[in-house]
């Protein structure tokens, strides 16, 4: 019988490949983002929140603070890849996100599993990020393009299987010429599949754009219909299901953070459904991915690798970066 014997979390931003004067310079860019919302979920400029804050953040990019925290995320990153690597499973399943980097408005599916042979690889859109030529940007995402393999039969037989169990998942099956992985995807096989790369079967879920974004309640009852879907399979398979995406931002919400991980620790279906959704605005909205993989490893014991609150701006923005597992 297949099982599911791991499950990850880990944070996927840009930031994760870069080093701190490359936060600071992605923080400057701030002031032109669409996508800010303050601690109540109110949409809020970044002059406001500079307002608000004053000189009270500049502790957090000190230069000191800024090395530990990279130091914090990159043994956070290691900690995960060890435990994919000693875990060998046969297949990763990997709950992501998209950033209209594959889906647009013309078509935009709060769920889709990929079930072609293999997933493309090009460096667009968030790939291809650089802010100044001394930032080290040759080690963020890879400039080549390559295709990664995809365990194509039994992404196929999830899409089935879902529909069985009540979920109406869209399906791709190969991309267009313009078309290819979305980072959320491209960071896992550049930074956790550093050693081996395992065939995956990439699911894909709505958490940004209104208004067909998944809800956490349906997020967590996906992760379960998962969760018996794997155990219904008669092949001996073992499965990691793995979580890409969050904690807050681009504004960090510290107390939200910490909220959530505790509802990861102990909670289930209905704590995950008590988030409060005017909170899950932008990228917050990517904790719905850990939802997923919490209701498909319920029952099973989480352990937080690191929470790295990362500022990059007076104005509070950055990233609260999270390393999980359930085993």
């Amino acid at each position: 019988m297949a099982r599911i014997v791991l499950g990850i979390g880990s944070s996927h931003s840009p930031a994760l490949l870069m080093e701190p004067p490359a936060w600071l310079a992605r923080g400057q860019t701030d002031d032109r983002a669409w996508s800010l919302y303050d601690e109540v979920g109110a949409r809020v400029r970044y002059d406001d929140l500079l307002a608000r804050h004053g000189q009270s953040l500049a502790p957090e990019l000190a230069d000191d603070v800024l090395a530990a925290r990279h130091a914090a995320n990159e043994a956070g990153i290691a900690a995960i890849a060890a435990k994919l690597r000693d875990a060998d499973p046969d297949v990763v399943m990997i709950v992501g996100d998209d950033h209209k980097e594959l889906f647009d408005d013309d078509n935009f599916p709060s769920l889709s599993v990929f079930w072609g042979e293999s997933l493309r690889y090009r460096p667009t859109g968030f790939m291809k990020w650089k802010y100044a030529e001394d930032l080290k940007a040759e080690v963020w995402y890879p400039q080549g393009e390559r295709d990664y393999p995809v365990a194509s039969g039994y992404a196929e037989r999830l899409i089935g299987d879902l529909l069985e169990h009540g979920f109406d998942p869209a399906q791709t099956k190969y991309f267009r010429d313009e078309q290819s992985m979305s980072h959320s995807f491209g960071y896992i096989f550049h930074r956790i599949m550093t050693e081996k790369t395992w065939p995956v079967i990439p699911v894909t879920i709505n958490t940004y754009y209104p208004p067909n974004q998944i809800t956490p309640r349906r997020a967590y009852q996906l992760g379960r219909a998962i969760r018996r879907i794997v155990e219904g399979w008669p092949e001996d398979l073992r499965v990691c299901v793995l979580a890409t995406g969050g904690l807050s931002h681009f504004v960090v919400d510290e107390q939200l953070d910490r909220r959530f991980i505790e509802v990861l620790r102990n909670g289930g279906e209905e704590e995950h459904a008590a988030l409060p959704r005017e909170l899950l605005q932008s990228g917050n909205s990517e904790m719905r991915c850990w939802s997923v993989v919490a209701g498909a490893t319920e029952g099973m014991l989480f352990d937080l690798i690191d929470y790295v609150p990362c500022y990059r701006s007076l104005a509070g923005t950055g990233c609260g970066m999270a390393f999980a597992t359930w085993e």
